[in-house]
Parts: structure tokens; C-alpha cells; sequence
């Protein structure tokens, strides 16, 4: 008897591509479309909204001759995505929806969604692979990196545990995306051409301060610019772990006044537009914001030294194994090729974990590394932990 296997069918190439290689490969397929937001607040209409996008997945499952079935998981998505985004901006940090949606709503709301057609397992369009190996007679599940260096998506699955793993499939993660398009056009699917989608998941592209402003006030305050030669760069006091990890707090007296903001909370670190100050020599870029004080602190030029740190923490409860067989104990350290963001290269770290945390030390200071994203570590290929950056 067949296996079944439930496929997230978003309208886009990839996930019509994955559910057509599934049947081909004999598993009873059935697609699910998740309607996930409805507000269009914010959105930039121009990338397709969810309304047009069923109706490729529609096309699609057709066209493949497989069931289809539309999940309304809006509910989930609110609660455990998007109030948590507006939760961490209005902190003054700087969240990835897009790692928290595949957690919480794709490999949880979604699997359970699912249930009803009790599926062997589930499947997405990700580009990543999976494996198995056995560690002392129990099966552990490895997140691998997919083969297209330009569209692997490990780093978003990077808060997936044994139990998710253990149900996903990843039909395309040893293809290209040229070689998943090319499938689609043999097959005359609707999505063959369709355009990748951008933006936050589920939501599309957006603008982001109009977006937050459904929840976060506007707020004048200043922008100050720190100099570059500031001996606030000077590292004369590095001696810990701690004083790695730790971001440099401005003052006022440390810069000159610049200009005027709409509020620190829409503003995070690296960011270059919106900040509407110019007459300057090179382009201001945001190196720190302090939202209790509502001030946002800038520095001229991409190679400011604020915008560059060695190193970051991630607290002991926001540390996440993959590999919890791999777990490190408090006083242990490894070297792992970590990245902070989709699309940034590894770059070669030490991580040693204490009491009061994973410290991740950079062989090369880091750019634009910012509170509430998820720093993810990887060994030959393989995702094997990530973490939330504290500090």
C-alpha cells in the first residue's frame, strides 16, 4: 500500500514541482493550500496575494491529478507569527517571521491540520535535503543543506526538531531551481513561470513601517551619528566572552545630532533606508537603537566600525539542538561555520557554552548582527543548532 503524504501547495514552482515528484515516485499525494493572513494592511499589492495564489494550486493539484483541500490556519499564524513580530519590534529587536511560520504554523499548525488524512508524512518545497543515521540504535534525523548554493533554505528550518523532521519530506532539495522550472514546463504546470514570492511569509512584501504601525505608534525621536574614529571602537577592555558578545551602548554625548525619526522600534541594525537624513558624504546606516529613550544612532558609510561585532549570546533557554545527541555541556567549546541570515555566508565561529548561555565568537567580526534574529550553526553540510541572539 502506498504511503500518503500531505503537500503544502503554495501556487509557487517549488511546491508544485515537490508534489508532482512525490506521485511519481509513488506516494498517494494530497495537496493542502493554507490561507494564513487576510489583512492587507501594509502589503505591497504587486506580489500576488494569497487569493490569486490558490488558484495556481488549484490549477496545479489538477493538473497532477491529486486532491485538493484549502486549511484556513489564519488563527495560529496571528497568535504564534505575527504577535510575536510586532512583540520583538516593539522591543527594539529584530525577529524572522519567516523561521518562527515554518516552526510554529508550516511544521506544526499545518502537520496537525493534516491529521485528518492520516498522512505518513508531510512535504514542502524547501530546498534542503534529509537524512538518517543511528546513534546508539536510535534513528537521528539530519537537516541537510540543499545543492543549489543560490536557494538553500536550511537556515529557515533551523528551529525544526527530531519529532517535525521525522514526518517532512523535502522532494527537491537535490535539484537546482533551473532544473525545477524545466519539470514544470514538461508538465505544463500553471506555476512553471510564476515568480518567486517575497516578503514575510504568508504575508508578501510589505512596507514595513505602515505594516507595524497596525500595532505600534508612531513616535518622534532623535537620530544621532557616531564618528567613526569614536575610541568607543578602540579595543582596549576585551577580555571575556561577555565583552565580545557585548553591543556597544551609545549615549548622546558620544555623537552629533542628525535629524529626526518616526520611531526607534521600526528601525534595526544595518538598515540604510527610511532614515531621511542627508547632505552627507557617505550614507548614514543604523548602528543601535534605544527604545526605551526612542533614539536611533548612525554611522556614515557600509564599513562603519558600529555596524561590525565579533561576537553574540544566545540565553541557555533559546539555545535549540537539531542534533540533540550533539548538545553541548556548559564549559564546552567547538568550532562551527555559523550564519546569522538567509543568504549570509558561513563564516568560521568558536561556540562555547556557559551557564548563562552559547557564546559565539567570529573569526571576522560580523556585520548588522541584531537582537531577536536566529544565529544557526552548520558541520560539512548539516544544520546541527540555532539559537535566538540575546546580546
Amino acid at each position: 500500500m502506498a504511503k500518503r503524504v500531505v503537500v503544502g501547495l503554495s501556487g509557487g514552482v517549488d511546491s508544485s514541482v515537490a508534489a508532482y515528484l512525490l506521485k511519481e515516485q509513488g506516494y498517494e499525494v494530497i495537496a493542502m493550500f493554507m490561507i494564513n493572513w487576510h489583512d492587507k494592511t501594509g502589503v505591497i499589492d504587486a506580489d500576488c496575494p494569497w487569493d490569486e495564489d490558490v488558484l495556481f494550486a488549484e490549477l496545479v493539484a489538477k493538473k497532477i491529478g491529486i486532491p485538493f483541500e484549502v486549511v484556513d490556519l489564519s488563527g495560529p499564524y496571528k497568535k504564534r507569527v505575527i504577535d510575536y513580530m510586532f512583540s520583538e519590534y516593539e522591543k527594539g529587536r529584530t525577529p524572522n517571521p519567516d523561521v518562527l511560520c515554518n516552526r510554529e504554523i508550516k511544521f506544526d499548525a499545518f502537520l496537525k491540520a493534516a491529521e485528518k488524512f492520516s498522512p505518513d508524512f508531510v512535504a514542502t518545497g524547501h530546498y534542503c535535503k534529509k537524512d538518517e543515521v543511528d546513534v546508539n540504535g536510535k534513528t537521528i534525523y539530519r537537516l541537510l543543506a540543499g545543492d543549489d548554493p543560490n536557494k538553500e533554505q536550511s537556515y529557515f528550518l533551523c528551529q525544526l526538531s527530531q519529532e517535525q523532521l521525522a514526518r517532512t519530506l523535502f522532494p527537491i532539495g537535490h535539484l537546482q531551481k533551473e532544473e525545477v522550472r524545466a519539470i514544470a514546463r514538461k508538465q505544463k504546470l500553471a506555476s512553471a513561470e510564476k515568480k518567486d514570492s517575497q516578503g514575510i511569509c504568508f504575508v508578501g512584501k510589505v512596507h514595513l513601517p505602515e505594516f507595524l504601525q497596525q500595532k505600534l505608534e508612531p513616535k518622534e525621536g532623535n537620530i544621532f551619528e557616531i564618528p567613526a574614529d569614536s575610541p568607543l571602537y578602540e579595543e582596549t577592555n576585551l577580555c571575556s566572552l561577555a565583552d565580545f558578545a557585548r553591543p556597544i551602548r551609545y549615549r548622546i554625548s558620544d555623537g552629533i545630532y542628525a535629524g529626526k525619526h518616526r520611531g526607534a522600534h521600526f528601525f534595526t541594525i544595518g538598515q540604510r533606508k527610511g532614515l531621511q537624513v542627508g547632505g552627507k558624504k557617505e550614507p548614514l546606516f543604523v548602528i543601535a537603537t534605544d527604545v526605551d529613550k526612542n533614539r536611533v544612532y548612525v554611522g556614515q558609510g557600509k564599513t562603519h566600525p558600529g555596524l561590525y561585532r565579533k561576537g553574540l549570546r544566545i540565553l541557555p533557554e533559546e539555545v535549540h539542538w537539531i542534533r540533540p545527541d550533539l548538545a553541548m555541556s556548559a564549559g564546552e567549546s567547538r568550532n562551527y561555520l555559523v550564519r546569522i541570515r538567509y543568504r549570509q555566508a558561513l563564516e568560521q565561529a568558536t561556540l562555547t557554552m556557559e551557564q548563562d548561555g552559547m557564546y559565539i565568537i567570529f573569526d571576522r567580526p560580523q556585520r548588522g548582527i541584531a537582537a531577536g534574529q536566529f544565529a544557526a550553526w552548520y558541520d560539512e553540510g548539516e544544520l546541527i543548532g540555532s539559537g535566538v541572539i540575546h546580546l
